[in-house]
């Protein structure tokens, strides 16, 4: 089908991968479980704008340039992490300032974190699927098994492939914005427990960086 070999095969493995846990979806559900549906899927919005970036760059060979650059690679990496980590810190005190106010008024906490507004998801969780240089060398790696050599527009395989990719990511994507809505009750009610998972997603974002900064091409 339009260049596409063993579809189904590709469907299999690309629901288990989209599955796997990682720093967008981690994000998106923060977002959620903080402010609502709508600013849920405006971080989504950032994740599949990433993606077929990340997805244009891979049919286009750069995938190709990073694996066999060391040093191009290697800025990448680090810059990513860099971010990750620049996150991870802003969570990390975000949940510390929840533990001191945690026996505070709910008004005062709202006040408290009102800065908070001026998140802008959308751009945030652009930057962290642009920086993820593993993202694109696995676009590469998936994609280029189930694109029959011998097809005369090769970037139409892609166009297909692509867009089962982020059908796939919408759907889950959207499970996680409701799910993470459904949160943000328990968070408003509770402030330990807010506090405690802001800490939890903190932490993830650490390990994330690091797992990135240990990556190799």
């Amino acid at each position: 089908m339009l260049g596409v070999i063993d579809l189904p095969t590709y469907l299999a493995g690309l629901v288990l991968i989209v599955l796997l846990p990682g720093p967008n979806s981690l994000y998106v559900l923060s977002v959620a479980a903080r402010k609502g549906i709508r600013t849920g899927y405006t971080a989504a919005a950032g994740v599949w704008c990433g993606d077929t970036v990340l997805m244009t760059l891979s049919a286009a060979g750069v995938a190709s340039l990073l694996q066999a650059n060391a040093v191009l690679f290697g800025i990448v990496k680090y810059a990513g992490a860099g971010y990750l980590t620049w996150l991870a810190v802003g969570m990390l005190r975000a949940a510390w300032g929840m533990w001191r106010t945690r026996y505070e008024r709910a008004e005062e906490s709202e006040a408290a974190a009102a800065p908070a507004a001026e998140e802008r998801p959308y751009r945030r969780a652009l930057v962290i699927s642009l920086f993820n240089p593993k993202a694109i060398l696995f676009f590469v790696a998936f994609f280029v098994q189930f694109v029959d050599p011998g097809y005369a527009y090769p970037a139409l395989s892609f166009v297909v492939l692509g867009a089962f990719a982020q059908l796939a990511s919408f759907l889950y994507l959207t499970a996680l914005i409701f799910s993470g809505t459904k949160l943000a009750a328990a968070f408003r009610r509770r402030k330990r427990l807010s506090a405690g998972a802001t800490t939890a997603a903190g932490a993830l974002f650490l390990g994330f960086a690091v797992k990135l900064t240990l990556a190799s091409a």
